[in-house]
C-alpha cells in the first residue's frame, strides 16, 4: 500500500521558505538594520510601491522576508490577513512591516499612517505586535518606532 501525501505546498508557502534564507539567523536591532536589509533586497530600486512583511522570532531574528502587495508607483494596497497570514503561518513573535517609497521622500503617507494603525491594532487582538514601520527611499528612511507613531 503506497504512503499517503499530502498535496503540494501552496506557491506563497515556498516562497516565504526561500526568501526567509535572505536574512535567517540576523537580528534585528534597529530601524537601520531593517532599511539596511530591504536595500540588500532591492527594495529602494523598485519603481513602484512594494510591500513587505518581516517576520521575526523571539530573539528578533529574521526568520523570513516576503512581498505582501505591489502597486502603483506611489500607492499600494495591503490588507492586515495577507500580512498576518504569513506571521501566523510560520509561527512569527512578531513582526515588521516596511515599504518603499519610488520618489525619493521616505516621509509617510496619510495612507500609510492610517495602515499602520490598522496593522497594529490587528497585530495586538492576534497577539503578534507590529514592532515598527519602516519606509525606504532612496539613502533614507523612516521609521514609525522613532518617530513614535506606533
Amino acid at each position: 500500500m503506497a504512503a499517503a501525501r499530502w498535496p503540494a505546498k501552496p506557491a506563497w508557502l515556498r516562497v516565504v521558505r526561500e526568501t526567509a534564507e535572505i536574512g535567517s539567523g540576523f537580528q534585528v536591532t534597529s530601524p537601520r538594520d531593517v532599511a539596511d536589509t530591504l536595500r540588500a533586497h532591492g527594495a529602494h530600486l523598485e519603481e513602484q510601491e512594494v510591500f513587505y512583511v518581516i517576520l521575526l522570532d523571539a530573539k528578533n531574528q529574521i526568520r523570513g522576508l516576503q512581498e505582501v502587495s505591489r502597486g502603483i508607483l506611489n500607492s499600494s494596497l495591503v490588507h492586515p490577513r495577507e500580512v498576518f497570514r504569513l506571521a501566523v503561518v510560520h509561527g512569527a513573535a512578531s513582526i515588521i512591516v516596511a515599504h518603499n517609497h519610488p520618489s525619493g521622500d521616505p516621509r509617510p503617507s496619510a495612507d500609510d499612517k492610517a495602515i499602520t494603525k490598522q496593522l497594529v491594532e490587528a497585530g495586538e487582538v492576534l497577539g503578534i505586535p507590529v514592532y515598527d514601520h519602516v519606509i525606504v527611499a532612496a539613502e533614507r528612511y523612516f521609521s514609525f518606532q522613532e518617530a513614535a507613531l506606533v
